[in-house]
């Protein structure tokens, strides 16, 4: 059971512990007891949950949501430890638990960095690049991205020196649309090849540690539908990993 599912039955069941004192339980108390007549304790803490639980629902389900980085799938410019928010209204605003649209506020755009419901398992996020958009024909071949017959720019920009098992490996300075950002070819594995057509209303998306990472390339993950988008990282606002010490520098890291 995921937060928001949690989150919403306890609204609804202090809301309905507060209806029925309100509606039956506190007028018999006022006719038996008088004025002196004092709320059970389930009631009194139901009203001190209630507002508390509905502000946090808002909060996550329509503005921000915090999220965990939990593998290397995202080097160089994401890491393990990473916890990042993640932006709830960039493309759309949604009902907590049923995903029901309310109204469009965005759309995703090739580049974007988002976390996604895994389509074999919604109970598990991933985050990854956002590479083909609805009826893209994607083709990708020795890490080189072709997008409707236009290879995507992409020059070598130096070697990764910053540890978790991956020092050495060669990064390159990628374009997707107007995004430019940094990706690593890890040699743990040798690059995995794909070309598709993207089914309407998929995504295709990819690691930016591009021989690490399980994505749209992968039938594990394969296309991706937009009710399991969940939003678009913004922004690092710890770094933990443990065992380990957080890595101050990182806060505030802004994610491109």
């Amino acid at each position: 059971m995921d937060f928001a599912t949690l989150f919403s039955i306890l609204l609804v069941g202090a809301g309905a512990i507060i209806l029925a004192d309100r509606t039956v339980y506190a007028p018999r108390r006022r006719k038996f007891a008088g004025a002196a007549g004092r709320e059970p304790l389930v009631v009194e803490y139901a009203r001190a949950f209630f507002p508390v639980a509905l502000l946090v629902l808002l909060i996550r389900s329509f503005i921000v949501e915090p999220f965990r980085i939990p593998s290397a799938s995202m080097m160089p410019g994401l890491v393990d430890g990473d916890f990042i928010f993640v932006s709830k209204f960039s493309y759309g605003l949604k009902l907590p638990v049923l995903n029901a649209t309310l109204a469009s506020t965005g759309t995703p755009e090739r580049g974007d960095v988002i976390v996604f419901r895994l389509p074999s398992d919604p109970s598990v996020n991933y985050i990854k690049r956002l590479i083909g958009l609805p009826g893209d024909h994607v083709a990708v071949r020795d890490n080189r991205i072709t997008i409707n017959g236009r290879m995507m720019a992409m020059q070598a920009d130096g070697i990764y020196s910053g540890g978790y098992g991956f020092s050495g490996a060669p990064l390159a300075r990628e374009r997707i649309g107007a995004n430019e950002h940094l990706i690593m070819l890890a040699r743990r594995r040798e690059a995995t090849d794909f070309d598709a057509v993207v089914p309407e209303g998929r995504y295709f998306f990819m690691g930016d540690n591009r021989n690490d990472s399980e994505d749209s390339r992968f039938a594990a993950v394969g296309f991706v539908p937009d009710k399991n988008l969940v939003g678009r990282a913004a922004i690092v606002w710890m770094n933990w990993r443990f065992p380990g010490w957080p890595q101050w520098r990182r806060i505030g890291t802004i994610i491109r």
